[in-house]
């Protein structure tokens, strides 16, 4: 391998300290190498130890007010702001035709109402999702601390980010792949009023293939959502916009949900996203084939 990409600075470091760049790209498995690799995967120690700039008295300039920050938070954040230190990270934008599924729920309210269970547009999409990490395998994967070994998973498990007054709390949907929808639904719903109220276990929290992160109920058009590791990706939802879409004679406004994917992008390339959100859209725009 002679095509290793790293700045000069990291090559005079790696110099200094033995280290061949060459081998090393080859135990990671890609090509690019960043300074923190050369400390085993770990942020060099001078990266976030100075935050003493932070430290500024506030109230000299105004009015402020104290609040604490809960423990369950201070994990929180501290898993987040190490995701987003040592994983690269890409998020591919998409979006899908939801015509189908809205005219399916419509279709079906009169059967929800009767099961007692409110069949959401996320009941679909985590289906849809569970059947793409089928047919992509890598996405439904972890990377062992080390780098060295990819943990391919024979289950699909999906977190659902919730919004709580304590916080954000993440409780999985187990084996959705093998679910139906109306069971899907039930259980989503289940999850996120007992993390409303702190009644889910940690037990329930645990083992995600990935997490599903819909911001559709407040508001935006875009954003980036932080991979969840060990996860290697993340999907995020935002609200439904009516486009014109051509069909080849004229536009015609067509609902389209837009999705947001974040990666790892130590494990999946960009065309490997590419492809996988291409099958994704496809499914939620034709549900009849995760009804099978």
């Amino acid at each position: 391998m002679t095509d290793v990409i790293a700045p000069p600075s990291v090559r005079a470091l790696a110099r200094k300290k033995g280290i061949d760049l060459e081998k090393l790209a080859r135990e990671l498995g890609r090509t690019s190498i960043a300074r923190e690799d050369l400390d085993g995967g770990k942020p060099a120690a001078n990266a976030a130890a100075d935050v003493s700039y932070w430290n500024v008295d506030h109230a000299a300039y105004g009015a402020v007010s104290e609040e604490p920050v809960s423990r369950f938070a201070r994990v929180a954040a501290a898993n987040l702001s190490a995701a987003n230190a040592l994983i690269p990270q890409v998020t591919h934008h998409d979006r899908a035709d939801v015509s189908a599924i809205e005219a399916l729920r419509k279709a079906l309210t009169s059967e929800a109402a009767a099961r007692g269970i409110r069949l959401t547009a996320l009941a679909f999409q985590a289906k849809a999702l569970a059947r793409a990490l089928r047919a992509f395998p890598r996405f439904n994967a972890s990377l062992s601390p080390d780098g060295k070994t990819l943990i391919v998973k024979d289950y699909v498990h999906i977190g659902i980010a919730v919004d709580t007054a304590h916080g954000l709390m993440v409780p999985v949907v187990r084996d959705v792949d093998r679910k139906g929808i109306w069971q899907i639904a039930a259980e989503i719903a289940d999850l996120a009023a007992r993390a409303q109220n702190r009644k889910v276990t940690a037990k329930e929290m645990g083992g995600a293939s990935t997490t599903i992160t819909n911001l559709g109920g407040i508001g935006g058009s875009a954003f980036s959502p932080i991979v969840n590791p060990p996860e290697v990706s993340i999907l995020g939802i935002t609200r439904t916009e009516t486009v014109p879409v051509w069909d080849g004679e004229a536009f015609k406004p067509v609902p389209m949900v837009p999705l947001h994917l974040s990666y790892d992008h130590r494990v999946i390339n960009g065309a490997e996203a590419a492809r996988f959100m291409t099958h994704l859209v496809g499914l939620i725009a034709d549900p009849r084939r995760i009804m099978i």
